[in-house]
């Protein structure tokens, strides 16, 4: 990989323009049997959802994991990171009249859930041999 695309790919605003438009993408898919208005709302809100998400799911998951000890730490903070993400999605694409909820969220919370418990248990084992 050159050095360039390397520094790209590393860019955190690379990873938040990916998840706004992949999951943006995804809600209008979800919600493409509604009206032009209903599922292009719905993208935007779940596209800017998941680029918030995925500015503050790292950090998350890093202090909760430095905070919970023993066993717990290897299941509490992608757990907590998930049900906290389910509500924000939940709750926000109820107030914007998302249609199709359920299928507007499977996905994001999918791909963030198995980011976050990857990502902890990579921190749970470097905590383990500290």
């Amino acid at each position: 990989m050159t050095t360039r695309l390397r520094r790209i790919a590393g860019n955190g605003i690379t990873h938040v323009t990916f998840a706004f438009c992949a999951m943006g993408g995804w809600a209008m898919f979800a919600n493409r049997g509604y009206p032009p208005a209903r599922f292009l709302l719905a993208g935007l809100v779940q596209g800017t959802l998941s680029a918030l998400l995925t500015l503050f799911l790292k950090t998350a998951v890093e202090q909760l994991s430095r905070r919970i000890a023993g066993t717990y730490a290897l299941w509490a903070p992608p757990l907590i990171a998930c049900l906290a993400s389910s509500a924000i999605l939940a709750t926000i694409h109820a107030l914007s009249g998302t249609p199709e909820i359920l299928k507007t969220i499977a996905l994001p919370l999918a791909v963030s859930t198995s980011y976050a418990a990857i990502y902890n248990y990579s921190l749970y084992r470097k905590g383990k041999r500290a």
